[in-house]
């Protein structure tokens, strides 16, 4: 097994696919599994994802992502979606947290009234915070791929309204970007140089 730190600097963004070598729906869940351990406020795991894994759903997928191949060729495009109101659902979503001693009642009740304050009649921080965790859950997700010797690519170039109606997504679902997963295909970039660390670093 590669460590972390290999995996995440050979990560990189592809756009060719080996459209002969598919995901089993458990390989396809054992990555969302893994995804699912991407941190979140106040653990809310306010995240969704949709596997469009089967020829008809990607043919349908590929003209919302502007014809872009690598829909068709990947093994999996998931939908990657946060979710609004997260206050909502907190009590049931944070009972096995209490239940399991990691937090005791007094915490979960204060996380309960704090969530409630922050997210409740504030849209704006709603939309942040399924942003946030979308993204998070995202980045785990590639991680996860690269983990595996997959390649994979996030795309924020899709009609997100057009996603949302057609995989008939609830109200509260924000797509937050397409992340297209598979085996590697024959034209690949290499990984693309970084910035050096002295140009983003600040001590303070």
């Amino acid at each position: 097994m590669p460590s972390i730190d290999e995996i995440i600097k050979v990560r990189t963004s592809a756009s060719s696919y080996d459209p002969a070598r598919t995901l089993s729906d458990s390989e396809i869940t054992e990555l969302i599994s893994l995804a699912t351990h991407a941190p979140s406020a106040f653990n809310l795991q306010n995240w969704k994802f949709i596997a469009v894994r089967g020829d008809e759903a990607k043919a349908r997928l590929l003209p919302l992502a502007y014809g872009q191949p690598k829909i068709v060729e990947a093994a999996v495009t998931f939908i990657v979606c946060g979710t609004l109101a997260p206050h909502l659902a907190l009590p049931a979503t944070l009972k096995p947290t209490l239940e399991a001693g990691v937090i005791t009642e007094a915490i979960y009740s204060g996380w309960l009234g704090a969530a409630e304050n922050m997210y409740k009649n504030n849209a704006e921080f709603q939309r942040d915070e399924a942003i946030r965790s979308g993204s998070l859950a995202a980045m785990t997700l590639m991680l996860a791929a690269q983990g595996r010797g997959l390649v994979s690519c996030p795309m924020i170039g899709f009609n997100s309204q057009g996603v949302s109606q057609l995989f008939e997504l609830e109200a509260t679902d924000v797509p937050v970007m397409l992340v297209t997963v598979g085996y590697p295909g024959t034209a690949n970039w290499p990984k693309k140089p970084r910035k050096p660390v002295s140009e983003v670093l600040k001590f303070a």
